[in-house]
């Protein structure tokens, strides 16, 4: 029960807010005090919310998932300039690569020119998303390409129709680029252990490892270079959706690669 306080006639006209309410058995307070301590409760919590959900990304950036963008055509009309794309670092470990897997890789061959070293400042807010792995990193150099041949495959363009062949096994890829020759540049070379062979769906506008022979690891790329594998295109809303790899492509491809002679022998 509210009492009257000494000094002050008791009659019925206090100020509201001098006048004390309960706030649960055996504590009472003021409405101003009560609805400051609401604030400042529905203020943590926001921050605690806040808090785990960057730590949720961040924790889904270094383990599972990983933004990037796309500057270049060479994967057209897979994925085209200005998409965004989440990118799986399960593959290639734990989870196995395959034939057809979209990729994202680190140039450490050499294939991208240097960039200059930036200088305009991106802004604490900008860092931070990246940080936390919700923009993509875009002064790292990665490149995106489709693995044609894994180790011990043996590539070759073309066959009598045109087609890249894996294992002799002959390819038709619906996902190239409308109008686009599987390659116009011939090759025969077999993939080394640790390594995979990658080519651009936009065969006429890709410098991949068709145009990198000459590069110290031969056009292939180490597949500890890989970032992992490009399953989804978060961006623009209207070209979201998962990417996929095709698998009825190379279902017909042997695990073993035929020789010069054109015998088969066991892939390495």
């Amino acid at each position: 029960m509210a009492e009257a306080h000494p000094g002050k006639p008791n009659d019925g006209g206090e100020d509201a807010a001098e006048t004390p309410t309960f706030d649960g058995p055996g504590k009472e307070t003021t409405s101003g005090g009560s609805a400051a301590r609401s604030l400042g409760s529905w203020a943590k919590e926001v921050l605690i919310i806040v808090a785990v959900a960057l730590l949720l990304s961040f924790l889904i950036k270094t383990f599972l998932f990983r933004a990037f963008f796309i500057p270049s055509g060479s994967m057209e009309n897979t994925l085209e300039i200005d998409d965004r794309i989440f990118v799986n670092q399960l593959v290639p470990e734990p989870f196995e690569l395959k034939r057809g897997d979209i990729v994202v890789f680190r140039d450490t061959e050499g294939w991208l020119p240097e960039t200059a070293a930036a200088t305009a400042d991106t802004g604490w807010f900008k860092d931070a998303l990246i940080f936390v792995g919700l923009l993509p990193d875009e002064s790292q150099q990665h490149l995106v390409k489709r693995v044609i041949g894994l180790e011990g495959d043996r590539v070759i363009c073309c066959d009598a129709e045109g087609r890249i062949t894996v294992n002799g096994e002959p390819l038709d890829e619906p996902y190239l680029f409308p109008g686009a020759n599987p390659s116009d540049t011939p090759f025969d070379v077999t993939v080394p252990e640790g390594k995979v062979w990658v080519m651009g769906d936009h065969r006429n506008a890709s410098a991949d490892s068709r145009a990198n022979t000459d590069k110290p690891g031969g056009g292939f790329i180490d597949v500890d270079d890989i970032e992992g594998k490009a399953a989804v295109v978060a961006w623009p809303l209207d070209r979201m959706g998962f990417l996929g790899n095709f698998p009825e492509v190379f279902a017909g491809v042997p695990e073993t690669a035929p020789d010069s002679s054109g015998q088969e022998q066991p892939a390495p």
